[in-house]
């Protein structure tokens, strides 16, 4: 059997019912509850009754035996919940249930992966700087191929949580690296970064030039992986490890939470290492454009011109449009290698949230069969995404009298105008999908705490797994 409880999957002995060590949860739907409490006894059905329990999602109810131990667990599910296999089903109950083991009565009232899923997301805490409340209850399952499927893809969940959440104090370009080559290690991957005037040498202009005012060298961070012969797939991040708007500074209230602008790139390292793990026949070539947009008196200034890896002069309109200027380089050297396809990871902008909210990734393609693959995927692995329209008109707001674009196209449309700013790095048919994510829970769901959030990240996955296994 498996125990998951916690952040892992931990193998151990089988623990039966009849030993008293595992509690038993029922699952039960709404349309289902009057049936369940016919057939139960006068006790529990008044002890439900008088507890109000309705088999509503993310409830339960604790039934207790006749020595006031928990007998077994209720838990309400949405009707059709066993169809669509939700994995927030279950994700309420770690944190909620008293401390032990508890194990699914019908093992196949849910999806084993979604449920094994939703559980680990429902164990999830932040404790690099804070004690946990408690330690999550544990649920026992029997091992197999779906369990790993679940760890995966908690591990990659996890992985972006935890980046998105530490300070930048201790989430710099260098640490985001270290990342990097700590995953790389793991998964016998070959890593090369460019430093500081490294970029310069090497032609990532723009890089360097939003990040070269931090005490904190820029830096674009590279990663390669697999059989050459696969099919290649390029994975981009926006690394901004922290924002202050630059030289057009951020007011309080916008700066608050720029320790998340580099989530982007905890999504592309998350992924990255989800796909290695998982062995996909793929070539992967993953890249983070790395930095801090500080202030300093060598900063870039709003009217200035910079180039751009793909030859392509920005004009700068505002120097907290940062994100897509260090993209542009890491979009063209992407471009370079003619992957089947380039996916892009970036919280690149509010308007993209005042749009779509915080949970709908604003997603932009150039392709139609990549964009179908997405969708599909994003709706089996109930990870929403919402198109958004690369509408070419709208070009005419990124204009420049001085340069060939502008990085800011004014207050309308900005989450378009920001893609088609990207779509000016990618070659003519060169398949591109952009997600512009915002990586955060603004408050706390089950299963979904307050703080760092993965979105789109296992539609992603699943599109590229069902591509590479044909």
């Amino acid at each position: 059997m498996w125990r998951i409880g916690g952040d892992y999957l931990h193998i151990m002995s089988i623990i039966s019912s009849a030993d008293g060590g595992v509690t038993p949860i029922t699952i039960v739907e709404r349309s289902e509850l009057a049936a369940y409490l016919a057939k139960a006894d006068h006790a529990q059905r008044q002890w439900l009754t008088a507890n109000d329990f309705r088999a509503l999602p993310h409830t339960h109810a604790l039934v207790p035996a006749a020595d006031g131990t928990v007998a077994h667990v209720l838990v309400g599910v949405r009707v059709g919940t066993r169809e669509r296999a939700d994995p927030y089903a279950l994700a309420h109950l770690p944190l909620a249930l008293p401390q032990g083991s508890y194990a699914l009565a019908d093992a196949a009232a849910l999806d084993t992966e979604s449920a094994a899923l939703g559980w680990l997301l429902g164990s999830y805490q932040f404790n690099r700087y804070k004690k946990s409340k408690r330690p999550p209850a544990t649920l026992v399952m029997a091992a197999s191929a779906a369990l790993t499927r679940a760890e995966r893809a908690y591990a990659a969940v996890k992985l972006t949580r935890d980046l998105v959440n530490t300070p930048t104090e201790d989430m710099g370009p260098q640490h985001l690296a270290d990342v990097a080559d700590r995953i790389a290690k793991a998964q016998g991957a070959t890593r090369h970064d460019w430093v500081g005037e490294a970029l310069l040498a090497h032609n990532f202009p723009a890089i360097h030039a939003v990040g070269r005012a931090s005490h904190r060298p820029p830096r674009l961070i590279e990663m390669l992986w697999g059989d050459e012969k696969n099919p290649r797939v390029a994975i981009v991040g926006k690394g901004v490890c922290f924002d202050t708007g630059g030289l057009n500074m951020k007011g309080a209230e916008g700066m608050r939470w720029m320790k998340k602008d580099m989530g982007g790139g905890a999504h592309a390292l998350a992924l990255a290492q989800w796909i290695m793990a998982a062995k996909l026949p793929l070539r992967l070539h993953m890249l983070v454009p790395a930095v801090e947009n500080a202030v300093a008196g060598n900063a870039y200034r709003p009217g200035e011109v910079l180039a751009t890896r793909a030859g392509i002069s920005v004009e700068i309109g505002n120097t907290d449009a940062e994100g897509r200027v260090i993209l542009s380089d890491a979009l063209a050297y992407a471009a370079e290698s003619k992957p089947n396809v380039i996916i892009d990871f970036a919280t690149l902008t509010g308007a993209a949230r005042v749009a779509l909210g915080p949970d709908l990734p604003a997603t932009f393609a150039n392709d139609e069969l990549w964009f179908s693959r997405l969708d599909a995927a994003a709706k089996t692995s109930q990870d929403p995404i919402w198109r958004m329209p690369l509408w070419q008109p709208y070009n005419a707001m990124i204009g420049s009298t001085i340069a060939d674009i502008n990085n800011t196209g004014g207050q309308q449309a900005g989450a378009v105008t920001a893609a088609l700013f990207l779509e000016h790095f990618i070659p003519k048919g060169q398949a591109w999908l952009h997600l512009d994510t915002f990586a955060w829970n603004p408050k706390s769901r089950a299963g979904r705490p307050e703080g760092g959030e993965a979105l789109g990240l296992r539609a992603v996955f699943a599109m590229l797994e069902n591509y590479a296994n044909g």
